[in-house]
């Protein structure tokens, strides 16, 4: 009988739950991916439950950038206490599509310590797919940096990117209900 390593014994579950409506769906929208398998998060966060926290597996899946569910599923198997603000950049550097960035804000980034600086750097890239981290990562200062991160969302407006204009829009409207103005 073969033995499988963890990437493909997971990457086997993966098979096994593909969803080719999803999968077809996202392929259509445009997905950057060679390989769409159309598994959910719900059913990724069920793998990354039973894998527990594993970076050396979370680095493997990350580097594996022609599979959706792999870039889904690194952040989720990464311990943001110990995740080094260097490591972040790079991924952040190598964020392929807003599905994959929104992800990896939401599992990883906004629970590091570092998160603002993070969100701050990556906002001063000379890179669209950076802004939007940045972007999305900054909704999570909103009460903590709320002049910065007003200024920071403010100046994306300004730079007029489709990528980016409709979350710096968001954080502006929500910083003036937040202040009363809207």
């Amino acid at each position: 009988m073969t033995e499988f390593n963890r990437l493909q014994q997971i990457k086997r579950r993966l098979f096994a739950m593909r969803n080719g409506v999803i999968a077809d769906a996202l392929r259509r929208g445009g997905s950057p991916f060679k390989i769409i398998f159309g598994v959910n998060m719900p059913q990724l966060a069920e793998i990354a439950a039973g894998e527990g926290p594993d970076i050396e597996l979370a680095r493997e899946l990350w580097g594996n950038r022609s599979t959706r569910e792999s870039m889904l599923l690194a952040p989720m198997l990464v311990d943001a206490a110990t995740f080094t603000p260097d490591e972040a950049r790079r991924w952040i550097a190598s964020v392929p599509s807003p599905e994959i960035a929104d992800n990896l804000v939401h599992k990883l980034l906004r629970h590091m310590n570092c998160g603002y600086e993070l969100a701050v750097e990556a906002s001063r890239s000379d890179n669209d797919m950076q802004h939007y981290v940045a972007m999305r990562l900054l909704w999570h200062y909103l009460r903590v940096h709320p002049e910065e991160v007003r200024a920071l969302a403010e100046a994306e407006i300004t730079r007029d990117c489709a990528l980016t204009r409709q979350a710096a829009v968001q954080i502006v409207d929500e910083l003036d209900f937040i202040s009363g103005k809207g």
